[in-house]
């Protein structure tokens, strides 16, 4: 069996609805929940305003942390979108990937793209994609 990541269809959607409304840069965000669910998202501007690259600035990183303790959910993910190329991990976000216990979402903004929305486990330089589990509302 495949490691997987497990997340609501809702924030699957709000992710392809960041990437697709900025199409012409990456676009970016973290992903938080609980038990292992991912149930929040919180989209980032890119501080690097680019097609190839993202970042999020200090003060918005500081800012979501903040509010993932008042709602006492724990961050579990990272994404962003490659507007120009399929989405896989680049060999920059291999080796930007600082966080290895994260799921890495990566978002194609592309309509009729095969699979608009992949996760990968980036530890070190082995990447792995991760099978998304979208549990039946009422399940979780």
């Amino acid at each position: 069996m495949a490691p997987a990541v497990r997340v609501l269809g809702h924030i699957l959607d709000g992710m392809v609805r960041h990437a697709r409304s900025q199409p012409g840069m990456e676009c970016c965000g973290l992903l938080a929940g609980r038990s292992g669910l991912i149930t929040s998202i919180f989209p980032a501007e890119n501080a690097l305003a680019s097609p190839a690259a993202y970042e999020i600035a200090p003060r918005e990183l500081f800012s979501f942390f903040r509010r993932m303790r008042e709602q006492q959910i724990e961050h579990l993910g990272i994404y962003h979108s490659h507007p120009a190329s399929e989405n896989v991990p680049s060999a920059r976000d291999i080796e930007r990937a600082f966080y290895p216990e994260l799921a890495y979402f990566i978002i194609s903004p592309q309509h009729g793209a095969p699979k608009p929305v992949r996760a990968f486990s980036v530890r070190g330089r082995v990447v792995r994609e991760l099978e998304i589990i979208v549990p039946e509302p009422g399940s979780q």
